[in-house]
């Protein structure tokens, strides 16, 4: 079992450490950057030995950190702990120890110094963790996942108040939804490296109390510029559970179980922006106003930021860190140390070699780019119901505001169908996992992704084309559409994701960065061309363009399901099984 087989071993890292002992201060500091590594593991994807899975499919990555030399390799990849040594300047003079004394030798055996889980079962390892934490840890964190979703799409119906408000033009005070979730692609390349390198915790903690403060701050603005402005900070700064969450759940959850609990958070990331204008448009048309929408937002974030003080941290290395802290506290020893201590960088090196990860993973994993693709128009499609929902069953059906907004409820049963059909795919191949004792692979995940891909363009034609005829097709109609849409987007969506998680195992947050960072994008744009395409095309051919293209993605997990493990063998990235 390796993250990458290495031609040393721990004895041949025990005995370079002896050897620097008679070295010169210059030898030393020339030498130091390379105690742990004689080579150079980007070249190949991170593997481990299939082999040696237990039969009751023990996670990976409890193996992988209860052996140190593994874990401290998964701390300079999290870290990219090697660009950082390549790019050290080693001729530079070592600093002096002070008055007058020599460089002390290393330790004479160092590896019985570093920390790591106590084997596979450790109660410490958030996968040995009892079902009730895992639940609690899971409402906690999902909370503000949710709030984040709830929160992009809530100000959708305040739209014409503040256009009439502020004297501007429709398509201004869209800026407000869009420049939101443009915060959520800028702010997941930032916050999922730091998650890998401080840990789930301080990026929630940050995130929602920056979400909270940010949102009472559009409920009191004055002007259109600071509304615009704190809406995408709003976005920006709130994004972290966007990243942290499915992370997180990597951490708690194994590969047979992770997979339910990605269902349950891309349900909140996709039903928190339907529900979300329902609830903002009755706000928004009562005696409270616009601003009670914030107002009501900002209290949800409230919540959120409360909920995190009673999160536990769940990032593997972190946790080793904080057991180090407790050993080091408590017998006095400071050598003891985890692997994710061994390396520490400046704000320069954080933001040059970690912030870039995952823009630099998705323009170089092709797994992760073409998915990534597939998601965002998806995202893009949610966002743009905004507009399309309005259209037909406002103006098409002469709906009041509020009551125009309930035709989201058909989307909304249509995902939990999905969600339902997803949870019964997961424990019916768990099921078959253990019958035929076959090897588990990401690509399966990819399976219901197929079939919600052939679903959902269905949906969206039904829906463009019964809606363009509201004169003669009764309004249950385009609703109904909303079973088929809804099981297309969130089966296509939550498997891909899977998908991703699965496939990217060590780099999980980063990953979940580039494919946040595309797909936002796409979501902002979308409900900005929205109402100038279904006006000038029609609803009808609008559908049509839209349905053909969500039909021409459909081959891409099609492709992946066949061809997807060998080419995560040729990935930098990518977790070979």
């Amino acid at each position: 079992m390796s993250l990458q087989e290495p031609s040393s071993s721990s004895k041949h890292l025990e005995d370079s450490s002896l050897s620097r002992e008679s070295q010169s201060p210059e030898e030393y500091g020339s030498s130091t950057s390379k105690s742990t590594m004689d080579y150079e593991p980007q070249a190949s994807p991170v593997q481990y030995d299939a082999g040696l899975q237990d039969e009751v499919d023990c996670d990976v990555l409890s193996k992988i950190e209860s052996d140190v030399n593994l874990s401290r390799e998964l701390s300079r990849k999290l870290t990219n702990a090697y660009a950082v040594e390549q790019d050290t300047d080693k001729s530079a003079p070592l600093l002096p120890m002070g008055n007058g004394r020599p460089y002390p030798p290393p330790a004479p055996d160092r590896e019985q110094y570093i920390v790591a889980f106590d084997g596979p079962n450790d109660p410490l390892f958030p996968q040995n963790w009892p079902t009730g934490k895992k639940i609690r840890m899971c409402l906690l964190i999902g909370l503000n996942a949710f709030c984040v979703a709830f929160g992009s799409a809530v100000f959708s119906p305040a739209i014409p108040y503040i256009s009439a408000q502020y004297g501007v033009i429709n398509v201004v005070s869209t800026l407000s939804v869009s420049l939101f979730v443009i915060g959520f692609a800028t702010g997941p390349v930032v916050w999922a490296p730091l998650s890998e390198l401080y840990g789930r915790k301080p990026v929630l903690f940050v995130s929602s109390l920056g979400f909270m403060l940010f949102s009472f701050a559009v409920a009191t603005a004055q002007d259109i510029q600071t509304i615009m402005i704190c809406r995408f900070f709003t976005g920006a700064i709130g994004s972290g559970p966007m990243v942290v969450v499915p992370a997180g759940f990597a951490d708690m959850f194994g590969s047979g179980s992770r997979g339910i609990a990605i269902t349950i958070f891309g349900m909140t990331i996709f039903c928190g922006p339907l529900l979300a204008p329902i609830i903002g448009a009755f706000i928004a048309k009562s005696y409270l106003g616009w601003r009670w929408i914030e107002y009501i937002l900002g209290m949800l974030g409230a919540a959120g930021f409360v909920s995190v003080f009673f999160y536990e941290e769940t990032h593997h290395p972190i946790i080793l860190v904080n057991k180090a802290v407790t050993l080091r506290r408590r017998t006095g020893n400071w050598m003891i140390q985890a692997p994710h201590e061994e390396v520490t960088l400046s704000i320069k090196e954080i933001c040059e070699k970690n912030i870039t990860r995952p823009l630099k993973m998705l323009f170089t994993e092709p797994i992760l780019l073409l998915i990534s693709i597939y998601t965002a128009f998806i995202y893009g499609i949610l966002y743009l119901f905004l507009t399309a929902y309005p259209l037909v069953f406002n103006k098409g059906y002469h709906m009041t505001e509020g009551v125009a907004e309930l035709p989201y409820f058909g989307l909304i049963i249509g995902q939990l169908l999905g969600g339902a059909f997803l949870i019964w795919y997961e424990i019916s191949y768990n099921r078959k996992i253990e019958r035929l004792g076959i090897k588990r692979t990401p690509e399966a995940r990819l399976v219901p992704s197929i079939v919600g891909g052939i679903a959902f363009p269905i949906g969206l034609l039904w829906f463009c084309w019964s809606g363009h005829y509201a004169h003669k097709v009764h309004w249950i109609v385009p609703t109904l559409s909303g079973l088929f849409s809804g099981f297309g987007l969130i089966t296509i969506f939550n498997q891909c994701l899977n998908y991703l998680v699965d496939a990217y195992l060590v780099f999980a947050a980063s990953a979940m960065a580039a494919n946040t960072f595309l797909r936002s994008s796409f979501g902002a744009c979308f409900p900005l061309f929205a109402g100038y395409m279904f006006e000038a095309m029609g609803i009808n051919w609008a559908g049509l363009l839209i349905g053909l293209f969500a039909a021409s993605l459909i081959p891409l997990p099609i492709i992946f399901y066949f061809y997807g493990e060998r080419i995560r063998h040729k990935s930098k990235y990518a977790f070979v099984y």
